[in-house]
């Protein structure tokens, strides 16, 4: 029992829930939320063209509204007076009226042929002044004029159906008030009764127009929007591309170099000690000379191997060009016996000319020790008037300079000059040594 009375009070303290034929409110609102969005969703407004179908409903279902109390409001004066006659003329008019705009709204495209409908539209709308208060009638005349301004492809054409629109309104509300209200008025007194509903279309058509071009307005710039985002997303895409082509170019040009500097100097480096084994017991001083060489090459071997790791990976050039061009003088004299003066400047320069530079100086030595026997050298880099100049000479026993025939070494410092819009002379004579002369274009500095 106590169960049953406990069951009760909680049954009690509860609301009823709705039987089969009630709806909470909550689920009313959204069914009628989704049968819009059924009727009115599939239209996107950044389309003019399904703007203007959605446009077209819309008026077309005011135009049913405006309709409905209008035979609502005559149907009740016809019961009251029994006057049935002007109930179906009135009837006779809207039939013609919404079948009329039905057609010209939703069954014949923009052609000639719609001029007809909107004959019989504008004298429909002319005849609800016998029928009803001057409001509904320029409502409806407005609905009409408004599928026509929203249709119209081209601004004079609006304006001059507006024009004729305002005389034939107003010719008709006198005739109306000279055969149904105020037939004793005159002609002059019943056009001025009609300048309040001729005021109502000008501004009906100065709101149309103002407002479709807002609308066109904003389709350009939603079009123009658009188009930059679309051309953004291209550009990303082309900036990638662009990006992983450079890196994949930087790593073929980082590979190349390895293998044209590093690699040539350790091959280098193999000959000459393989030249000095079999020397060494007969010449040691010679063979000395080509392991001093040798040894020289595998330093700037395993420089130019460090630098390439460096650039692999992303880390910039630390050292001033200056400063590294000083470590190659002392790294080239340090424990060899060489002897090097030089007179280094200063120079901001970049990344690709910083490693060429610091290559050739060392191209320059090696070659110098191995083919000349150089001892001294003489090194002198500056800056002026916008040219980076570069020279190294030896005191090898040199050659005559017809019969120099440029190596591996050479050649690629020839072709690495004039790609960075330089270039590299060679002089040299038998017993006078060899010297190097490059002139670069200088960086603009910030």
């Amino acid at each position: 029992a106590m169960k049953e009375e406990k069951t009760t009070k909680e049954t009690q303290g509860k609301p009823s829930a709705p039987n089969g034929t009630e709806k909470p409110k909550h689920a009313e609102e959204k069914s009628l939320r989704a049968y819009f969005v059924r009727l009115f969703g599939k239209y996107d407004f950044r389309n003019e063209g399904q703007f203007i179908s959605f446009c077209k409903w819309l008026l077309y279902i005011l135009l049913l509204l405006v309709e409905g109390l209008v035979i609502w409001q005559q149907l009740t004066t016809a019961i009251d007076s029994g006057k049935w006659g002007m109930f179906v003329a009135l009837l006779i008019v809207v039939a013609v009226l919404t079948l009329s705009e039905a057609l010209m709204l939703f069954a014949v495209p923009r052609s000639r042929g719609k001029i007809v409908f909107y004959i019989f539209d504008a004298l429909a709308a002319c005849c609800f002044l016998l029928f009803t208060s001057d409001f509904y009638a320029v409502v409806v005349y407005a609905l009409v004029l408004t599928e026509f301004y929203i249709s119209a492809e081209k601004n004079k054409l609006s304006v001059l159906v507006f024009c004729l629109s305002l005389p034939v309104y107003a010719v008709c509300y006198a005739l109306r008030m000279r055969f149904v209200f105020l037939p004793e008025a005159e002609l002059l007194e019943r056009l001025r009764d009609s300048l309040g509903a001729v005021i109502a279309l000008v501004v009906h058509f100065l709101a149309i127009h103002i407002a479709l071009a807002f609308y066109r307005q904003f389709l350009r710039l939603d079009r123009a929007l658009r188009e930059l985002d679309q051309s953004k997303k291209e550009l990303e895409k082309a900036y990638e591309v662009v990006a992983e082509v450079t890196a994949l170019e930087e790593r073929q040009r980082i590979a190349k170099d390895i293998h044209d500097t590093a690699g040539h100097s350790l091959t280098t480096v193999i000959m000459q000690t393989e030249a000095a084994k079999r020397i060494i017991d007969r010449d040691p001083d010679e063979a000395k000379n080509k392991l001093v060489a040798a040894n020289l090459q595998a330093r700037h071997a395993l420089e130019e191997l460090r630098d390439s790791v460096h650039l692999l990976s992303g880390v910039q050039q630390q050292k001033t060009l200056k400063a590294a061009l000083e470590g190659i003088v002392h790294e080239s004299t340090d424990g060899t016996g060489i002897k090097i003066r030089s007179e280094i400047g200063e120079a901001q320069v970049s990344e690709a000319k910083h490693r060429f530079l610091c290559n050739t100086l060392k191209e320059g030595i090696s070659n110098a020790l191995r083919h000349g026997g150089a001892t001294a050298f003489w090194f002198e880099f500056k800056n002026e008037n916008g040219k980076l100049q570069f020279l190294l000479s030896d005191n090898g026993k040199g050659l005559s300079i017809a019969d120099l025939q440029p190596g591996f070494g050479l050649s690629t410092m020839q072709a690495r000059a004039h790609s960075l819009g330089g270039e590299v002379t060679f002089e040299s004579e038998p017993d006078e040594g060899f010297e190097i002369r490059l002139t670069l274009p200088a960086d603009m500095e910030e």
